[in-house]
């Protein structure tokens, strides 16, 4: 029997994923054992939409030796903005690994990646992967991702941090857990609401009912702060139109709060304060436990409300 051979064919990655932060982001973080095959680590996921001040950043993932991966997404060619976008959020979260994926790289775009492999010290790693999707005629869409830039030497750095395992970016985990356990310390009441001992900067209020709205509360190296959201995969711009009937009296409630308004960011208040002094921590959790609250209760306020007006009148 003449065994009958396919042909490969690139599809347009929308048309497996049409929404990247909805659709994308989610599938990534439950198959990051596909990426981690390509760039030779094993990726467990630490969380999605990620508090970066008042941004997000797509994914937060752990390699086995604890060291912080920060992946950012791009269903589009690379731009100036997502390249800024990863250098805010690589010095937000601490991460030593970056992968920047999206489905194709300009030139200047790749020689930052490798100008940032030559020029950061050899703890700091950065990757650009291209992402295609391939199908043999009508079978399911695969992903395919081939690495288009890499530190120099990569697989013999990576043997090098085996042998070492120096320990230094479990230490930054620890020190984000020590952090939050000692804010549950101060308000136990809090774990009800959705706060845990993490290794992660950021942490989640939950308000009551199904308000679809989420409080974010996090810590960076040079502050802490709060800021408003909605679920995973909207936007800010999609956040700040459901808020905007209620702007005025979110403010009131709220008191001093930046970005109401402004598509491009969350609504978020923060203060500056230096997290590396443990002498701190006491100030900056009080701080976050009362912004938090008064985040939350507004939003439970208006949007409980909303959406149980919206089920009454079905």
């Amino acid at each position: 029997m003449k065994l009958e051979i396919g042909r490969l064919s690139n599809i347009p990655p929308r048309d497996a994923w049409q929404h990247e932060a909805r659709d994308f982001t989610p599938w990534l973080s439950e198959n990051l054992d596909q990426l981690g095959e390509v760039i030779g680590l094993k990726l467990e996921p630490e969380g999605v939409e990620v508090a970066v001040g008042a941004f997000s950043a797509d994914i937060l993932a752990r390699d086995m030796q604890g060291r912080l991966v920060l992946i950012e997404n791009q269903l589009d060619t690379t731009d100036h903005s997502h390249l800024g976008q990863v250098l805010t959020y690589m010095s937000g979260l601490e991460a030593e690994i970056v992968i920047w994926i999206a489905t194709e790289f300009r030139e200047q775009h790749l020689s930052a990646i490798s100008w940032l492999n030559e020029n950061t010290a050899d703890s700091f790693a950065f990757f650009a992967v291209r992402l295609r999707v391939v199908r043999i005629g009508d079978s399911a869409p695969a992903p395919m991702f081939d690495v288009l830039g890499r530190p120099n030497a990569w697989e013999r750095q990576m043997q090098q941090v085996v042998r070492e395992k120096t320990g230094e970016s479990s230490a930054f985990a620890e020190g984000r857990r020590a952090f939050w356990r000692r804010y549950l310390e101060r308000y136990p009441e809090d774990a009800a609401l959705g706060v845990k001992e993490t290794g992660s900067p950021s942490n989640w209020l939950i308000p009551e009912g199904d308000t679809q709205m989420v409080v974010s509360i996090y810590r960076a190296k040079t502050g802490v702060g709060v800021f408003l959201r909605g679920p995973r995969g909207e936007t800010p711009a999609e956040t700040q139109a459901r808020l905007l009937p209620h702007a005025q009296e979110f403010e009131r409630l709220v008191g001093v709060c930046k970005h109401i308004g402004d598509d491009d960011n969350h609504p978020v208040d923060s203060i500056d304060i230096d997290m590396d002094d443990h002498e701190n921590w006491d100030r900056a959790i009080d701080w976050m436990h009362e912004r938090g609250h008064a985040f939350l209760d507004a939003a439970t306020s208006l949007f409980g409300a909303e959406n149980a007006e919206s089920e009454r009148t079905r």
